[in-house]
């Protein structure tokens, strides 16, 4: 569940806000979004992936982190680092997405007998 924006390291680009595909962000005058419906979280991690500066915060737990629970250190941003995205990241550095197939390179067919009408 999201837990965390920190408004220090937000640039105000609004890209979580678009990513969240349950409308958990409200959009501000002062370009720093709001967690305004935490309850509705899915945690899906796609603003988490999507925010280019780290600054959000997704648990892993789809219920509220209590009030004497912290977020552990070094947290923030690390979905980004597992799946790779980010300056100076390699795709795929800790978590398997998916075949490796080199830019350029047509991905496979399924063969023909796998096909059902």
């Amino acid at each position: 569940m999201i837990e965390k924006l920190i408004a220090d390291a937000c640039i105000g680009c609004d890209k979580c806000v678009d990513a969240c595909p349950t409308n958990v962000f409200d959009r501000t005058d002062s370009g720093i979004p709001v967690i305004a419906r935490q309850s509705d979280c899915q945690t899906c991690f796609m603003c988490e992936a999507y925010c280019p500066t780290d600054a959000l915060y997704v648990h892993p737990l789809s219920e509220p982190l209590s009030a004497t629970d912290a977020v552990p250190d070094g947290q923030v941003g690390r979905y980004r680092a597992d799946i790779g995205w980010g300056r100076g990241r390699v795709s795929g550095a800790k978590v398997a997405v998916g075949p490796h197939i080199p830019h350029g390179t047509l991905p496979p067919r399924l063969a023909p007998d796998l096909l059902r009408p």
